[in-house]
């Protein structure tokens, strides 16, 4: 039996992003047609269309940003904090880990305390299976400021990530989200149960319309905080001021007014080591990045 499947113009429910699709009619087997609808989710993927061509582009290599800033100027008990120890690893190399996984393997590192010691432990990446390039920032420049030094390097959609937490996260979902939202910039939000101690988003839909800072209890308008990793298009660089800038604080709520900020959800692990008891919880409980299958 053969089932014919139309691909039609997308729009999205918020009415703030169309894309325009050539229509073509195909010929499938019924049972390719099942595996189809089962990877339908209902969320983020809709319909046979959006599965269809999640499929095509996966398969033509074009469905994950091509590189990944990594915010490397923080430290954690005076050393840089991606180089802290976790189950015998530092944990750049779990960050390294992730980004593979998806094909990702050209990283631009931001570093600033203790710059030699990071550079003299990674070198170019090729004994991590990347290929890193550095910026170097002579004073501190914030997330923004970090991300404006790294400008040249960065001519397509890519990764800004902390070098100091770990996390898994299923990047492909993500970047799909992000480019059928026509977004600006994207922020993976994690789940917490004590929302009062960060920042939280209030959403609409997928869309991030502010971030409340530490919520009273009955002030809280999720359990949503931001997990430090973003998909960012490089027209974002441009309005970054020049100087020490914070894109939490300067860019994202610019980018919310203009409904150009997007939510992903993720289910995935993530330990923010910058916190004593969570990098306790860490060493104890984080499964480091499975190669096999695909993240929350």
């Amino acid at each position: 039996m053969f089932i014919n499947v139309f691909t039609i113009i997308i729009i999205d429910n918020n009415n703030d992003f169309c894309s325009m699709k050539e229509r073509v009619t195909i010929t499938l087997d019924s049972e390719l047609i099942r595996q189809i609808d089962k990877r339908i989710d209902g969320s983020i993927i809709k319909n046979r269309s959006q599965q269809i061509e999640l499929l095509l582009t996966k398969s033509l290599g074009t469905y994950r940003p091509e590189k990944a800033l990594i915010l490397a100027g923080g430290k954690v008990k005076k050393m840089p904090g991606c180089m802290t120890e976790m189950q015998n690893r530092t944990v750049a190399e779990h960050i390294f880990d992730l980004l593979k996984k998806y094909g990702i393997r050209n990283a631009i590192m931001s570093i600033s305390f203790m710059k030699d010691k990071i550079k003299d432990y990674y070198g170019d990446g090729s004994r991590f299976g990347m290929s890193i390039t550095y910026v170097e920032e002579s004073e501190p420049l914030g997330t923004g400021g970090s991300l404006k030094l790294a400008k040249k390097y960065l001519t397509d959609s890519f990764i800004v990530m902390n070098g100091d937490d770990l996390k898994t996260i299923n990047i492909p979902r993500m970047f799909r989200l992000h480019k059928r939202k026509n977004a600006l910039a994207t922020i993976a939000l994690t789940t917490t149960t004590n929302p009062r101690q960060y920042g939280v988003a209030r959403m609409s839909g997928t869309r991030i319309l502010e971030f409340v800072e530490k919520p009273k209890a009955d002030e809280e308008v999720s359990n949503l905080i931001n997990a430090g990793f973003y998909i960012l298009e490089p027209e974002v660089i441009d309005i970054i001021p020049q100087g020490y800038s914070m894109l939490e604080r300067d860019i994202f709520p610019k980018l919310a007014k203009e409904g150009k900020l997007r939510g992903f959800i993720t289910a995935g692990q993530w330990f923010d080591i910058t916190i004593p008891e969570r990098y306790e919880a860490a060493k104890k409980k984080w499964m480091g990045v499975s190669p096999y299958g695909e993240d929350e």
